[in-house]
């Protein structure tokens, strides 16, 4: 399965080392955005981070997990946090993170 998410904090911050990683700028959430996406790439998964989703691919449970564990990682940032998840499930496929661009750039040409 392909499963392409978002996540941002909101609220205040449960802690003062996350209130103190965002430097004064609350209107940034690029700290919180890289320590989700750190798990992302810890988890050995296919991925791809763009500036508005993450995509991450593998099994159900595995992607799942993936992103539980970088939305609790946003949840430090702030009080609340949005979860904004597209999923493509198609059993029997893999390498779908890059074939489907592939298949359209040569539909392009």
């Amino acid at each position: 399965m392909l499963v392409a998410f978002s996540v941002a904090p909101s609220g205040s911050p449960q802690n003062a080392e996350a209130s103190d990683a965002g430097g004064g700028d609350s209107a940034s959430v690029h700290d919180a955005v890289a320590a989700a996406v750190k798990i992302v790439r810890e988890s050995g998964l296919p991925n791809h981070t763009s500036s508005m989703f993450t995509e991450v691919e593998g099994e159900w449970d595995e992607v799942m997990d993936v992103v539980k564990r970088a939305t609790e990682a946003v949840g430090k940032y702030g009080s609340r946090v949005s979860l904004v998840l597209k999923a493509d499930i198609r059993p029997g496929r893999s390498g779908e993170i890059t074939g489907k661009v592939e298949r359209m750039e040569e539909t392009l040409q």
